[in-house]
């Protein structure tokens, strides 16, 4: 074997892998998501769904492994409830007797999971998404990895990750858009804290495609591998 395969075989066989940042400890998580700031004209260069999540000025957090997620919240005086439980979602208002329960399995882009809250856990790439290595940064240390969803379906959104592998956490978050593979949005989680095993960030900073601050939010009351019931994610 020439040194300079010898040399490649070993670069390949060192490249990190997913499985080695990801947050095995994680079980469960609640916490309140309280908007800092938003900028509807910013936010709307992104899309118009993103924008009108941050009409929801604090939303109470409620996740649990693997897939499961409930979120309360209200806006004009309307209390709205969201849960997903795997590929389905439940969206609930009461003021306008509306209730909905939709399977999201041909929709993958539109199951919230862990990986918008800035975390990285064992269920998201059981089937759901591939993760690829990019490179390290050699100022900072930090690995980037191209996540993008499983090959079977045909949602081609993209995430470029960077990870801390001491505390195996997302500093940042490229979302790349399913249709033109175009940047779309920047995400910046910062201020992590440790509590039972788990890092967890404690802001989250979003900008547009031009670079532009859109909209903060601050996740507060923490509390990581609590006792959840299943009856939170019913639907």
């Amino acid at each position: 074997m020439s040194l300079a395969v010898f040399v490649a075989v070993a670069l390949v066989a060192q490249e990190p892998k997913i499985d080695d940042v990801l947050q095995k400890e994680f079980k469960a998580a609640s916490f309140e998501a309280v908007v800092g700031s938003a900028k509807q004209s910013e936010l709307q260069k992104i899309n118009k769904d993103f924008a009108q999540s941050y009409r929801f000025k604090r939303s109470k957090v409620w996740m649990k492994e693997p897939f499961k997620i409930r979120m309360e919240t209200s806006v004009d005086d309307s209390d709205i409830l969201m849960v997903i439980n795997g590929t389905k979602r439940k969206f609930e208002i009461p003021k306008a007797r509306l209730k909905q329960t939709v399977n999201l399995v041909d929709e993958p882009g539109q199951r919230q999971t862990a990986l918008d809250f800035g975390l990285l856990t064992p269920s998201l790439f059981k089937e759901f998404f591939v993760a690829t290595y990019v490179r390290t940064e050699r100022r900072t240390g930090e690995y980037v990895f191209d996540v993008t969803h499983n090959p079977k379906d045909t949602y081609r959104a993209r995430h470029r990750v960077w990870i801390d592998p001491q505390k195996k956490v997302i500093t940042k978050r490229q979302w790349y858009a399913h249709r033109g593979g175009h940047l779309q949005a920047t995400f910046e989680y910062s201020d992590h804290v440790q509590q039972n095993g788990v890092w967890f960030p404690t802001k989250l900073s979003v900008k547009n495609a031009d670079n532009v601050l859109a909209g903060t939010t601050t996740y507060q009351n923490i509390k990581i591998n609590l006792s959840l019931s299943d009856d939170l994610f019913s639907l």
